[in-house]
Formats: C-alpha cells, structure tokens, sequence
C-alpha cells in the first residue's frame, strides 16, 4: 500500500484560457476524511473528477492508492466510490434492483450481492424501500440509494461531492451520520459541501480553494487559531455594573451579560476583580470556519 492515499503535486486543468485547477498541491491520509471547500467555480469538482479519472489533468500529477491517475486509471478506479449531486440510478428499477444490477457491473458474486444489498440499505435506513421504484422516491431516498451503490465495491476511497445538495434537513442529517460511521470504520473520505457546520463536526483536514488555487489547509481547529485575530469573550458577572467601568471594547452589553473585545484575558479578569465583581460563566469566542471561508474567498474582515 502506498505511504498516503491521496497525492497532488501541481496539478492544473485548463478549459481553453481558463486555469479551473491552477497548481494545486496537498495529500490525504488513509483512514483521512479531507474537506475540500470553496465557492462555485473554485475548482473542487474539476479536481475530484481528475482524481476519480474522469476528467484528465493538463499538467502536475495525482495519485490515488498509489496510481497515476493518467497513466493507471483502471487500478485507480478499482479502489474508489464515487457519490456526486448527479444521481447514477435507473428509474424504472427498484431500489433493490439497482443495487443488485450495479453490483453485477462491479463483478460481484450472485451469493454476495443479496447480502451486500441488504447491508448497504439496511445502513442508509432503505431496506424497507426495497422494492419500491426510484421514480417514485424523493431526493433524499434517491441519494441515500446512489450513496449504497458507490458503496457496493468496498472501495478504499471514497468521494463525495456534494452528497446533501438540495437535500431536507432530515435527509441531510440521515446522511452526515452515515458518513461519520464510514469516517469512524477507516475510511478515507474526501467530502465536498456548502454546508460548512458539517465540515466542522466530520473533517480532521480541510482545504479551502479559490480560483484553482489552495489557499488554505489545515485542521479546523488549527484554521481557527490562525484567523483568530481579536481576542472576545462573553462574560456573565454576578451584579450588573456600568458598563464604562468596563476596559475593552464592548461588542454586546444586556444586564450583567457582556461580549468585550480585549487585548488580554488575564487583565481584563483581574480588572474585574479589583472592582469587586465576581465572574458567573466565561466563555472565550473564536472566528468560525464559514467566517475563515469568507475571509479567504472575498476579503471580508474574520468576525471572533
């Protein structure tokens, strides 16, 4: 097995006089879930079709579980599972019959499929859907099926690009827990969303790109340290004061609540004490990554 699952070094895809992917480099762990994040037209979607061999790259290379994706795309295509916005599903089947036609196309054994069938909709909260036809399902119920049949491989890899898009808040709740189970198994996940509270809660790395470029990667938690330009608390005190007693800059003031933008905690707190106010619930506030993602994507000031 290769050192990482995933490796990109420089990679670029040109459209005519258009750099959708503009000399990207990173890599993904195995066992890894990697969100890769950024506006419409950043360059996420052109990046994961190169990696699933799907689209080919005009320059750099990718690796996926150690092959080129140039020169070995059927070895690449053996290890992964692809689930994108677009539905891979056939209508007029069940969604039993789906599965068990995709499994034949992925070469599994008649004895495996039905056992693997019931497993992947038992999991996704379809089983009992089984024999209903896709036309009649709702979008959620379609993803959850397009989901289960990316899944019928066993693949190493897994990408998902967008998997919740225009999906109920049910559906996407049904979803995100899925992946985390996956994430939870060892499974190396590469994830693509909107939907940024959903980073926050499954992603160990993220990268953010514009324009084609990376322009930022790292843990959630090391992002929002980086970004965290102002030091703001929220403190409840125990009696309401004045608030010009207060040293800081008062972002929020209701009672004895008050959101303070401080140059150091540990005076603003002894200030307090030689004013004989005693502290009830302190809470220090950090940017959040959709303010790291506004901040990198238009220039906007990160809010703590």
């Amino acid at each position: 097995m290769s050192e990482k699952a995933i490796k990109v070094e420089n990679l670029e895809k040109r459209f005519r006089k258009v750099k959708a992917v503009d000399g990207i480099t990173f890599s993904v762990d195995y066992g890894e879930l990697f969100a890769l994040l950024g506006p419409n037209g950043a360059g996420k979607s052109t990046t994961i079709r190169i990696l699933t061999t799907l689209a080919y790259p005009t320059g750099g290379r990718a690796e996926v579980a150690g092959y080129d994706v140039k020169k070995q795309g059927k070895e690449v295509r053996k290890k992964i599972g692809l689930v994108s916005d677009r539905l891979i599903l056939y209508d007029r089947l069940t969604a039993l019959e789906n599965i068990q036609f995709f499994s034949r196309l992925y070469g599994v054994d008649d004895k495996t499929i039905m056992k693997r069938s019931e497993e992947l909709l038992s999991l996704l909260g379809m089983w009992k859907w089984k024999d209903t036809f896709v036309s009649k399902m709702s979008t959620g119920m379609k993803q959850k099926i397009n989901i289960a049949r990316a899944l019928i491989p066993e693949p190493e890899i897994i990408f998902l690009d967008e998997p919740t898009l225009g999906l109920d808040p049910e559906s996407t709740m049904h979803i995100r827990n899925f992946i985390f189970q996956l994430s939870k198994k060892g499974k190396t996940i590469i994830l693509t969303t909107h939907i940024l509270h959903e980073v926050e809660l499954l992603a160990g790395k993220v990268a953010i790109m514009n324009k084609g470029k990376i322009v930022a990667i790292d843990t959630p938690r090391n992002l929002k340290k980086h970004f965290k330009e102002k030091e703001v608390i929220e403190v409840e005190l125990e009696r309401t004061i004045d608030k010009e007693l207060i040293k800081g800059k008062i972002v929020e003031a209701i009672d004895n609540y008050f959101k303070v933008e401080v140059e150091d905690l540990n005076s603003f707190l002894k200030e307090l004490a030689d004013l004989n106010v005693k502290v009830k619930s302190i809470k220090t506030m950090e940017p959040s990554l959709e303010d790291i993602f506004v901040k990198l994507t238009t220039g906007a000031e990160v809010k703590a």
